[in-house]
């Protein structure tokens, strides 16, 4: 038996879920299939922030200034606990400072970015003084900090209860066609078919993917208690972070820090590693990452990764902290842009991340196309 909709979405991601989102509250009929019986791929396993600063000039920064204002929709409607008082960017060298200057008084001033440079006792002041060790800190004010394990299942239950988007979990898509959707759990007909499918490039659709040469990103992260109750209410990132990061790396200055890790600490630059901490709802910290590439994700980790992770972690927050979980983020890296939008037929397409930034644009990149594939704009 046939079952007819306005929409399916394959994917119950981050993107998945901002499609069904877009399209359902324009009253479309819509249903999601996931393969897994809950998401567990790079929607769960991320730090949380959806950080706009970090965002270079032009069209990734647009997005995540309109994803920031979705998410403050879905905590209102879906009940999520978002924190929406920002990030804080640590510099602990006088390069990392500079770039810090630089960015404030050039891209932030021209571009808008909601920012401001604290040093002195405003820094001594921060967190009753638990960071004066470093040298400055960036305060990102617009950047917002969620629990994605208990986020995602939220917009999950929202969109079901509240706006009717049907969900088939535990479901293998295996095959769609113009129109057609056939999966485990049945047949499915719909004007439009949109493609969510993570770093899963060989399920569906793959000689279409396969022409983006698209890798996966596999990192290292933890879960850890920091022996000082430190109450964190933001999320943290420092200076290793500028030159991973669009709004600052391409900056002059950000040569100068590049230089300072591959000249004191080589490893850092060859795992990939800066350093990123979000507090969770319970005291703990998500403390990360690493970045290994490659077209599939290697299952075993390296220890050393770990302990170059935690030693950084503990020399930031300026206390000891004890890992409670470990684990592999994964998501889809490398292809010929931030994102790509396919549309193989009338009526599919395929919608892919290549950074790790999907928390922090995805909802607007599903918004727009949305629009897009219905031809409102």
């Amino acid at each position: 038996m046939t079952q007819h909709n306005d929409m399916l979405i394959v994917g119950a991601g981050i993107l998945g879920l901002s499609h069904a989102y877009a399209a359902a509250k324009r009253g479309l009929k819509v249903t999601v299939f996931e393969r897994s019986e809950t998401p567990v791929g790079a929607s769960v396993r991320n730090f949380g922030q959806a950080l706009v600063t970090g965002q270079p000039p032009g069209p990734m920064l647009e997005l995540a200034r309109a994803s920031r204002g979705i998410w403050g929709d879905w905590a209102q409607l879906a009940g999520l606990q978002l924190k929406r008082n920002g990030s804080y960017l640590f510099a602990r060298t006088e390069a990392q400072e500079q770039l810090l200057e630089a960015f404030c008084e050039g891209r932030a001033v021209e571009h808008g970015y909601r920012v401001d440079l604290l040093r002195g006792a405003a820094l001594r002041d921060l967190y009753g003084g638990q960071f004066r060790h470093h040298r400055a800190a960036l305060h990102g004010m617009d950047d917002q900090q969620l629990y994605s394990r208990e986020a995602i299942p939220a917009l999950i239950d929202f969109l079901r209860r509240d706006l009717g988007v049907k969900f088939h979990f535990s479901t293998l898509v295996r095959d769609i066609e113009p129109g057609r959707l056939h999966s485990t759990a049945g047949s499915f007909n719909a004007e439009q078919i949109i493609v969510c499918s993570g770093h899963d490039y060989q399920t569906l659709l793959a000689e279409q993917i396969a022409e983006l040469d698209p890798q996966i990103c596999r990192l290292q992260m933890l879960r850890a208690r920091p022996q000082t109750n430190l109450n964190l209410q933001h999320a943290l990132l420092t200076g290793l972070s500028c030159v991973h990061y669009g709004a600052f790396a391409d900056l002059p200055e950000a040569a100068a820090v590049q230089a300072e890790i591959l000249r004191h600490a080589p490893h850092l630059h060859e795992n990939g590693i800066h350093l990123l901490i979000s507090p969770t709802p319970y005291g703990e910290l998500i403390i990360g990452d690493s970045h290994h590439y490659g077209s599939d994700p290697s299952p075993f980790n390296v220890e050393q990764v770990d302990d170059w992770m935690i030693e950084l972690a503990e020399q930031t927050l300026g206390c000891k902290v004890q890992v409670v979980e470990r684990w592999q983020g994964v998501y889809g890296s490398r292809g010929p842009g931030p994102f790509s939008f396919l549309r193989p037929a009338e009526g599919l397409s395929v919608a892919l991340m290549h950074t790790g930034v999907g928390m922090s644009v995805g909802p607007a990149m599903a918004e727009r196309n949305v629009a897009t594939v219905l031809e409102e704009i």
